[in-house]
Formats: structure tokens, sequence, C-alpha cells
């Protein structure tokens, strides 16, 4: 499988970032940021759709923004014209943004959104790492999809990744062994990382031959495991029920097309050869906790 963010060995029994960052943090709510960024490490859009819905849901307020024209190269990342009812136009300028959600069950988010820059990504991450100082970052989440050779009709993986042992323990995360070419994702990864704060990130597979936005069937994989990571509760019903029809739209055309079908049923089989992780002990307990967090909170 086609997987940059290609994982080796074991994971450890799950608990979470808040439980890991309550003995790290005291006097104040441990505050952890959510970051994703559109382009090559964005597939379907996933990752930043992932981070709107979080955005929407939990009402986060505005709390900065990088916006260095240096940054990007308009001719690839064009500004954006909105027009008032006159037809006098403003223009939106490509920039990262950053919003704040305060005590999320006993956490503070920072959410990061935003176009990877063109240009200067040695000091885009070092400004962004500055906020993130200012706003009391105690932990890094970065969230990357990619294209694979995965078939839309199986669970879509996204897998948890530190190259810190305790965080990997804690979380039951796994050791990131991929080599190569990176995305400013991996450029952030491994900066907050090499800053010391702990840091994870997750990469959901997207199907390669469905590779157009929307790709919510990705999304609800990124969000089902921050709810793992983060320890809260996400309203996925309305996700859901999109990944469900998404999911019969690509049967419909996949049956229109003989090669494409051939296609689903090769990837399907070599994917049934491999461990289904929703019929691991490990998923399994996940929902098991799932579970107990929404019966605590009714």
């Amino acid at each position: 499988m086609a997987i940059m963010a290609e994982m080796d060995g074991t994971p450890a029994r799950q608990s979470g970032l808040r439980d890991h960052l309550a003995g790290m943090v005291s006097g104040r709510r441990p505050v952890v940021m959510v970051a994703a960024f559109e382009g090559w490490n964005d597939a379907g859009e996933a990752a930043t759709s992932a981070i709107e819905l979080l955005r929407r849901q939990w009402g986060a307020a505005a709390a900065g923004s990088l916006t260095d024209g240096d940054y990007y190269d308009y001719q690839f990342t064009r500004p954006t014209v909105v027009r008032d009812a006159d037809g006098l136009g403003t223009l939106c300028w490509p920039q990262t943004r950053m919003f704040r959600v305060t005590d999320v069950e006993g956490l503070d988010i920072i959410l990061v959104s935003g176009a990877e820059p063109s240009y200067r990504w040695q000091a885009f991450t070092a400004e962004l790492l500055t906020h993130a100082a200012e706003q009391n970052v105690d932990a890094v989440i970065m969230l990357g999809a990619l294209l694979a050779d995965v078939p839309h009709t199986r669970p879509l993986p996204a897998k948890p990744s530190s190259a810190d042992p305790e965080l990997r323990e804690a979380l039951g995360a796994q050791r990131p062994t991929y080599e190569g070419p990176t995305g400013i994702v991996g450029v952030v990864t491994d900066t907050a990382a090499r800053a010391g704060l702990p840091t994870v990130s997750v990469w959901a597979t997207v199907p390669h031959y469905v590779s157009q936005a929307p790709s919510p069937k990705a999304e609800l994989s990124l969000l089902r495991r921050i709810e793992d990571l983060v320890q809260v509760n996400l309203d996925l019903t309305p996700l859901v029920e999109d990944a469900e029809a998404w999911e019969r739209g690509v049967n419909e055309l996949a049956g229109e097309d003989p090669d494409v079908a051939a296609y689903v049923e090769q990837l399907e089989r070599a994917r049934d050869t491999e461990e289904l992780p929703e019929a691991s002990g490990e998923a399994i307990a996940q929902e098991f906790e799932r579970y107990l967090r929404r019966r605590g909170r009714d």
C-alpha cells in the first residue's frame, strides 16, 4: 500500500492527550493545537475539511493569522474576490488562520488552517510556532491526507504517529518511518517535535481513483481519530451520512465501468488479506471508550 506515513510496530494501549498533559500542565487548562494545510498535504481536502468542521461545531473564535505575502506565489495560490450589493470587490489574500476554542471538555484548542506556503517554509514554520508559544500550546496534532491504493468500500485508515517514545506509549501511536519528499505538514511536525513540543501526526488515506474533493469518508476517519486522541465527543452524524452517500455514489460510477469495478475488487482482495483495524482489539477498545465518554456526558 502506497502510504506516505508508513508505520511499523504494535501500538500500546491508548489513553489520550488530555490524560497525558494532565501531569505536565498545572494551574490552567492544557492547550492543544490541531493544524492542516491545503495542497499537497490535503488529498480530497479531507484534512482542512476536518478543521472546518471542528471550527463550526465548537464555535471557535479568530485568534490570529499568518499573512506575509512573501510566503505565497499568487499565480499558484491566487487571491479571491467577493463583492457587495453594489459590485464593489474585496480581495481575500491567501493566509493561514488560527482559531481558539475554550474549555472543550477540559482542554483549550487552537485550530490552524491555510494554504501550504510557496516560499520561506522555515520562516513560516518559525512564525507559526511563535504564535503557538504565545497561545501556550502544550501539544500539536498535525492532520494530512494522501492518495493511496485503497478501496473506497473499506474503512480508510487514519493512523497516528509520533517520534516521541513517551507520547507513542501514551497515545497508542506508532513510529513514523517515511523518508523522502515532504510538505509543510512534515516540516511543522518535525520542527515542533525538535522544539520540545509533544507532537503527533495523523494521515488519512484517500482512494487515488476518486481523489477529487470532497472526501467525507477520509474526513470522518480523521475526526474519529481526533475524538480518540483529544478525548472529546463530536457530533459526526451528518458526516457519517455524507460518507455513506459518497460511497454509494462511487459504487454507482464504478459499476458503470467494468475496468474500474475490476480494479476496486482487486484492491478489496488485497485489503481483506490484511487485518481490518475495525476488527482488532485496539479498535474495539477505542469504540467502547467513545461510548463511555458519551454516556458519561449525557
